[in-house]
């Protein structure tokens, strides 16, 4: 489909934790949620798509010279830049994305250009009064990824698609760095008044989990601690066979370090546990040491226990396409990084097989919009497991304007439920419905209250110095 970007605009709305979330080391206990409209014509008539996602501080960069204030204006200026990058381009969606993103190399201008990126392709899935699945099985979006990596040449979205559209997907609950572990632990203050669980034993007894992500320091005897902790609590409460997988947001300073962690887990028996169900490992290195070829050995030998996967270090178009020369095997799949991106590496593994893999990875994502576009594009992919925590540290569709929040609750019903006189994420089994997948438009077919949202130069005043 032809189209051209009439215009685009951006409102958000600072939002408080109602716990605090610890990874590497930083604790978030506030964020911006940015959204963005799109208004695309196709020469016939004109059509509004949406996107939105949490501006998180210390994720994109980790400049420890810069506040997290000044992180998150860095990714408003992020989203501004790529409205008038995108703005009055004429093309498919692909080639006006394409043009935007041309030499893009930081995760800071990248999450500007996926909020764009995303409401761009929900206009036109609603312009074609399509699923964004639909749009794909019918290249509506004219996406090429031999045009960003031509080793690819001869696969067209069609063939990135998984062959059935999954039901539901099974979450990994994140444990963050602070997050108390048995209900004992929990203080009055954060227990709060929501009725949310605090603790991840309230969490495996509510949600009946069976997956966990679990973050790491980078100091080995204190992460063999922090998860022998937790695979007792895990293996008192949850079901048998729990999946875990290891992110340690570029916490260690080399792969020696994380060799000996896992050294101290097999000798222990609750770490033996832990090695038992891990998946993978999540960016172990700091972004610029990953792509070191000195690196090969250790990522190869440490593979034999669980198979590396870049995430901060995906920064760029060939990005995974170097990590699998030194070994690493996976990547992460985060709307905050695009989704030409995510199908482009999705190519890349279909034409390189040897153990190449994505894997769905959460950047706090929040009803409506977000959280039903990320499903939306797992689903798309069959991804069969995804990181989700956005739920945990902020309390259900509080987040949005409560018409807006009703009105989902109205149009996933599988989605979402009532809990006295909150809505909130509706979890059986440890997993998500993903009938979102099937809406018109990417994900999301309720209506948004954009009126409601203040514009972005405003929210710019309440963001911390």
């Amino acid at each position: 489909m032809e189209i051209r970007i009439q215009s685009v605009a951006f409102a958000g709305q600072l939002l408080r934790a109602r716990i605090p979330f610890r990874f590497g080391k930083v604790t978030v206990t506030e964020a911006p949620l940015v959204t963005a409209r799109v208004e695309i014509s196709n020469g016939h008539e004109r059509t509004v798509g949406h996107s939105a996602d949490l501006a998180v501080p210390k994720w994109f960069e980790k400049d420890a010279r810069k506040t997290a204030g000044e992180d998150m204006r860095e990714l408003f200026a992020s989203t501004l830049r790529a409205g008038r990058a995108f703005e009055g381009r004429a093309g498919t969606a692909f080639q006006i994305w394409q043009a935007a993103h041309a030499n893009t190399t930081s995760l800071v201008d990248g999450y500007g250009l996926a909020l764009v990126e995303r409401a761009t392709l929900d206009a036109v899935c609603r312009s074609a009064g399509i699923s964004f699945r639909g749009a794909l099985e019918e290249d509506v979006f004219g996406f090429d990824p031999s045009a960003l990596l031509p080793e690819t040449a001869g696969l067209r979205s069609p063939a990135l698609l998984a062959p059935e559209p999954p039901s539901h997907v099974l979450l990994r609950h994140t444990v963050g760095g602070l997050d108390p572990l048995e209900s004992r632990e929990v203080t009055a203050e954060l227990r709060g008044e929501d009725g949310h669980p605090v603790a991840l034993e309230e969490d495996i007894q509510r949600f009946d989990l069976r997956a966990y992500k679990l973050k790491l320091g980078g100091d080995p005897a204190v992460d063999l601690r922090r998860l022998t902790a937790i695979a007792r609590v895990v293996a008192e409460h949850s079901k048998p066979g729990p999946l875990f997988t290891l992110d340690a947001n570029e916490q260690y300073a080399n792969l020696r370090e994380l060799a000996r962690l896992l050294d101290l887990l097999a000798a222990d028996p609750d770490g033996r546990s832990v090695l038992d169900g891990l998946a993978y490992i999540e960016q172990p290195l700091p972004r610029e040491q990953s792509f070191d070829p000195a690196s090969a050995d250790d990522v190869r030998a440490i593979s034999q226990t669980a198979p590396l996967l870049i995430d901060e270090a995906d920064s760029s178009i060939d990005a995974f396409s170097r990590a699998l020369a030194i070994g690493y095997r996976g990547v992460s799949v985060k709307n905050c990084k695009g989704i030409f991106r995510a199908l482009a590496n999705r190519a890349l593994c279909l034409t390189r097989g040897e153990g190449a893999f994505q894997t769905s990875e959460d950047l706090t994502n929040l009803p409506v919009l977000s959280l039903q576009q990320d499903l939306t594009t797992l689903a798309a992919l069959g991804l069969p497991h995804t990181e989700r925590n956005g739920h945990h540290f902020f309390p259900g569709l509080s987040v949005v304007p409560p018409a807006e929040a009703e009105a989902a609750l109205v149009a996933q019903p599988d989605l979402y439920e009532r809990q006295d006189e909150h809505i909130v994420l509706k979890i059986r089994e440890g997993r998500l419905s993903l009938d979102c997948q099937h809406a018109t438009g990417y994900g999301c077919n309720s209506p948004i209250s954009w009126s409601e949202r203040s514009p972005l130069d405003r929210v710019a005043k309440e963001l911390p110095k």
